[in-house]
């Protein structure tokens, strides 16, 4: 029998799912307990799927060594030792534990993994057998339908989004459940879709076990199965693998090149509601030429904002490389493997792309413009009419979760379309928290050859500023206006403040769009 064909625990019996959330929260069956018992090594090993080190800290036989070895490492535990810490009569007949083989023993039917809320919450995310991450048998699966745990790729969406409430929240493509889990927590209303309907099983135990209230759960393809609905938030972590074909639904479009992205990216804008944000992970390719930037901006609906981030990229071979291994194709047959490797090339090469890039895609419902505009820091005072469209590379390290930090890089922008140099000139601003001043140049020499201005929260980023722009940038507290400062600075080296008044708004705008300085009182 396959993974994805095994049955699963029953989803109607939320008396079982509530024993069993109080048996493991008793056990300590959480994020921390975890981490305390196995320590450091142990913990990060079992995120990579070796389970060695978890069976070594697991020999005791304690309540929560018990609930390790038969939920993460799916081991056969003896019937007595799990009567000890479980219900074991309710959670057989629900279909939690069946006979393993051998006398008097037990198996877990699921992957059930703990999960730390943003907020200190103790949750608990399921998934098929040996498709949970820190789970017994990594991520990876030739198994069509199964429906995988937490990966890198969930966490970072869940960091992503912004976490403002709302109404109504749509998770499409929820797979195990995990950003409907997130969304349950601010949204009034949660809608999740997915085409595996093995996957909406899941999700449901999953939000039951995490003590979380009940999704609209629907199944169906990209937006098919909310019709016309509207939401203030939608977040999908899409199967957006660039594949030959759709052998896995759980990772592949099923479309050509990346077009299910794409379609997901436009088709967001009619599903939103005004000031609605959609969060988006996404594949894309980069085609012979064509810049990839403006494949992206092409992507962008009417009437939306957008802020798309490139974390990474590969070329073509790297690429089929990583997603052949994740399926474990590299441990079959070498003739089998080296045709899927061909096939995958092939569609590359009949597509004109040279590599595939990673990464985020946001969207903010403003009714403004007409489709892809220019980045906010193009011009002064572009006009409320025109959407903010900024499309960047960033593959330097950030710091999670960045969902306030993407709500205030659109704020920002709607600040510089709606003030002119004269306004920006007037306004007051102060330093953004964690900003520290760099000068590079030679030892010894009086002058630095640079000044950068990087911030250590956030987006972490560094930019090369003059020596105006780190002045006007060190005084900045918002007692006193741009124009002001630039005067008083005028003064002191000496410089005509009219021409200084001239030049600096472009800086001024700059380090506002990146978030080094922030508007007061705006």
């Amino acid at each position: 029998m396959s993974i994805a064909s095994a049955p699963l625990p029953s989803s109607d019996r939320a008396d079982v799912s509530a024993q069993l959330r109080e048996a493991l929260l008793a056990a300590d069956f959480t994020a921390d307990g975890l981490l305390e018992l196995l320590g450091a090594p142990a913990y990060t090993a079992l995120a990579r799927s070796e389970t060695v080190p978890a069976l070594r800290a697991t020999r005791g036989e304690g309540p929560l060594e018990t609930l390790v070895r038969l939920f993460l490492l799916q081991r056969s535990v003896p019937h007595a030792r799990v009567a000890a810490v479980l219900p074991v009569g309710p959670l057989q007949e629900s279909g939690w534990l069946s006979a393993a083989d051998g006398e008097g023993a037990l198996k877990a039917t699921v992957d059930v993994r703990p999960y730390g809320g943003p907020n200190g919450e103790d949750w608990f995310i399921v998934s098929d057998l040996g498709c949970a991450v820190g789970g017994a048998g990594g991520i990876g699966s030739h198994d069509e339908g199964v429906v995988l745990g937490v990966g890198g790729a969930s966490t970072t969406l869940a960091g992503l989004t912004v976490r403002t409430p709302v109404a109504s929240a749509l998770d499409l493509g929820t797979g195990s459940g995990i950003q409907a889990l997130h969304a349950a927590q601010h949204a009034t209303r949660v809608t999740a879709t997915d085409l595996n309907p093995r996957a909406l099983h899941i999700t449901r135990l999953t939000l039951a076990l995490s003590g979380a209230p009940e999704a609209d759960l629907r199944e169906g393809s990209l937006f098919e199965p909310v019709g016309e609905e509207t939401y203030d938030l939608i977040v999908s972590n899409p199967p957006f693998v660039i594949s030959p074909g759709a052998r896995l639904t759980y990772r592949d479009g099923g479309m050509g090149g990346d077009d299910l992205c794409r379609s997901l990216v436009q088709q967001a804008g009619e599903r939103l509601n005004e000031g609605g944000y959609a969060h988006f992970l996404a594949n894309w390719q980069h085609v012979e030429g064509e810049e990839w930037t403006e494949r992206l901006r092409s992507w962008v609906p009417r009437g939306c904002d957008a802020w798309i981030v490139q974390r990474e990229v590969q070329d073509v071979t790297q690429y089929a490389e990583l997603w052949l291994r994740d399926a474990g194709d590299h441990r079959t047959d070498p003739e089998e493997y080296a045709a899927r490797y061909d096939a995958w090339l092939d569609e590359f090469e009949a597509r004109k792309t040279r590599a595939v890039g990673f990464g985020w895609i946001t969207l903010r419902k403003t009714g403004a413009g007409s489709g892809a505009g220019s980045g906010a820091g193009s011009g002064a005072g572009s006009g409320a009419a025109e959407p903010s469209v900024t499309v960047e590379e960033w593959p330097h390290p950030v710091e999670q979760p960045l969902g306030e930090t993407v709500r205030e890089h659109f704020a920002r922008q709607d600040y510089l379309r709606t003030h002119d140099d004269a306004a920006l000139l007037a306004g007051h601003f102060k330093l953004a928290a964690e900003v520290v001043q760099e000068q590079v140049g030679l030892p010894g020499a009086e002058d630095p050859e640079h000044v950068v201005l990087r911030q250590h929260r956030g987006m972490r980023r560094a930019t090369k500023v003059d020596t105006v722009g780190a002045g006007f940038a060190g005084v900045c507290d918002g007692t006193l206006s741009a124009g002001r400062i630039l005067d008083a600075i005028a003064q002191l080296v000496g410089e005509d403040p009219v021409l200084l008044r001239d030049r600096t708004p472009a800086q001024i705008r700059l380090l506002v769009e990146q978030g080094f300085l922030e508007p007061v009182g705006s």
